[in-house]
């Protein structure tokens, strides 16, 4: 069926000669307000990418008549804040550790500026509230159970070089053997070993297996953690004898650690944070609570 075409009348609008099911297309022209405010944003843009960076190129953007960066007014506003707390920086380094607390003015400041680099570079394995994720490998550093240390200087130590990281020759280091891969012990020893584990930390355990497993801890496992199982700082051996476990304490977690091993690496943040940023971390995290 054919579309009945529009009758004009006098003055109507001409239309585009396009149909759809029947209705034709008027061919209103916009107002002229409307064509205006669009030729001026057409202007307004082109003006933009002359004076202002616009247009992405292979290694930068087209840089614009007026020089404006973005990136050169933040870099100005870092070093304008860099000079206002350069005093309080320099007094920070040359300050000991242990004396930073019993200065008000300079406590507050390693305080702010600790928590400030603990959010950007430490969260991620420790959390934004510092407690770590239990069972993952990421220490809780708000209770006093430390691996290298919980002093003040300890902490420094931590932070400026790592822990078992390949680019600082000052990390922290040691290595637990892999007892089940490398077949230095069975599995029945292994089972027995760790029987004797969940002994040590008050759990429940099978006593027949334990005591079958104190002789295998004391010739394999005690030179680290030592014979009660408190564990050795200086070798960042565990504590065995608490409820606190850094991969878990349950007998799967247990069995996993001695037949596979464990192997934390922490990076060394010397080469990424000033002197000034690594004290206030080390402040900032010995406050949490679990500081020594």
């Amino acid at each position: 069926m054919c579309a009945k075409p529009v009758k004009k009348e006098p003055r109507q609008v001409e239309t585009t000669g396009h149909q759809w099911d029947g209705i034709e297309e008027l061919n209103n022209p916009l107002p002229r307000w409307w064509v205006w405010v669009f030729y001026a944003t057409i202007v307004w843009g082109i003006g933009y990418s002359v004076a202002y960076p616009a247009w992405p190129l292979i290694k930068e953007a087209t840089p614009g008549l007026l020089g404006a960066s973005t990136r050169a007014d933040v870099a100005a506003e870092i070093a304008r804040v860099d000079a206002a707390n350069a005093g309080i920086k320099a007094k920070l380094i040359a300050a000991d550790l242990n004396a930073i607390s019993t200065d008000p003015e300079l406590a507050a400041y390693a305080e702010r500026a600790g928590a400030a680099v603990f959010l950007t570079n430490c969260t991620t394995c420790h959390g934004s509230g510092a407690a770590g994720f239990e069972g993952k490998g990421y220490p809780n550093l708000l209770d006093d159970d430390w691996l290298w240390g919980g002093t003040m200087e300890d902490i420094h130590y931590t932070v400026a070089h790592g822990i078992r990281n390949t680019t600082d020759p000052d990390a922290h280091y040691s290595e637990m053997p892999k007892f089940g891969v490398d077949e230095l012990l069975d599995e029945t020893q292994i089972g027995q070993v760790v029987e004797y584990v969940l002994a040590l930390s008050g759990q429940e355990h099978d006593a027949a297996l334990a005591a079958q497993g104190t002789e295998l801890y004391v010739d394999n496992c005690s030179g680290c953690h030592m014979e009660d199982g408190s564990g050795d700082r200086s070798q960042g051996a565990p504590n065995l004898s608490d409820a606190i476990w850094l991969y878990g304490g349950t007998r799967e977690a247990v069995t996993h650690s001695v037949f596979y091993a464990r192997y934390g690496v922490m990076p060394n943040w010397s080469p990424r944070l000033t002197e000034d940023e690594i004290r206030a971390v080390a402040f900032y995290v010995h406050g949490r609570g679990g500081g020594e």
